[in-house]
């Protein structure tokens, strides 16, 4: 499935914006991009396993309850992260 990636997380990718992943629910999803992107799940999800407080995940237009989320093949799926500072 399509995964657009934000440019925060972009380094990981090689700076591509989309990639490419497979899973049958998010967290399958990540454990393939964390295969072919190294360290990349880690910045998405905590220790507990757990969404990251500052990320949202858009499965198509809807945010991802969990990492429990089911996904299809011709899903799209976006990270958003807040930005923060002073």
């Amino acid at each position: 499935m399509k995964v657009y990636v934000p440019s925060s997380l972009r380094s990981y990718t090689g700076k591509q914006n989309v990639v490419q992943a497979d899973g049958a629910t998010l967290a399958d999803l990540l454990f393939d991009l964390d295969r072919r992107y190294p360290g990349m799940r880690f910045r998405v999800i905590d220790e507990q396993d757990h969404i990251r407080e500052h990320i949202r995940i858009f499965v198509n237009r809807d945010v991802a309850p969990n990492l429990a989320a089911p996904l299809k093949p011709d899903d799209e799926v976006r990270f958003i992260m807040a930005i923060s500072g002073g």
